[in-house]
């Protein structure tokens, strides 16, 4: 027989339980998601970016801008390379050390193509994130030197004044998070976009 002790402990138990899941499980999710489609749609939802209508892409998430072969095309800035081929479903790394042969043999490779890709002489210093891969893979900016250097490519390719290019470089370019967290960056797709929107 149980004790009425033990009764009003379990139903006590049992009372707390129903009152934290409805609270946590529903309450709390769903106040943080009304205040995050009020306040921060854009970023609630994805940060998605569109042209014409058109989904083409995330803020937050770098992608090719190749041609249906895979080679990269000369009138669009290029991202940072990737270890899993922008694929947002396997985000991830390569994860090899600094001494390992393939990582420098794969950066050496990416300096070469960087080089000749962006018509620069042979001992142009290289910007480091357009040789090596981010944590993600999917890292959507680039630095600043490394747009500049893509400008005059971008403007070849695209018969533009390289300077309308660089204007619109330190136009998209972001200053450090904070004001002092990291470095200034480039958002590649967003000033891909806006190249396309000069036409």
């Amino acid at each position: 027989m149980l004790s009425y002790g033990y009764l009003r402990q379990a139903s006590a138990s049992l009372a707390a339980l129903i009152v934290l899941t409805l609270a946590l499980g529903f309450g709390y999710p769903l106040v943080v998601t009304g205040i995050s489609q009020l306040f921060f749609r854009h970023q609630a939802n994805g940060s998605l970016v569109y042209s014409d209508g058109r989904l083409t892409g995330s803020a937050l998430l770098g992608q090719s801008f190749t041609d249906s072969k895979g080679n990269p095309l000369p009138q669009y800035f290029q991202p940072r390379p990737s270890a899993v081929g922008y694929n947002g479903a396997g985000s991830g790394a390569d994860n090899l050390g600094p001494s390992n042969p393939q990582l420098i043999k794969a950066v050496s490779e990416r300096e070469r193509a960087y080089r000749a890709f962006n018509h620069l002489p042979p001992g142009a210093a290289v910007p480091v994130d357009a040789v090596t891969t981010s944590a993600s893979g999917l890292d959507p900016d680039i630095s600043v030197q490394n747009a500049l250097d893509q400008a005059p490519r971008v403007a070849g390719a695209r018969h533009l004044p390289v300077t309308t290019v660089v204007a619109l470089v330190h136009r998209y370019t972001a200053g450090p998070q904070l004001g002092f967290l990291s470095e200034p960056v480039v958002n590649v797709l967003q000033l891909n976009m806006a190249l396309d929107g000069l036409r």
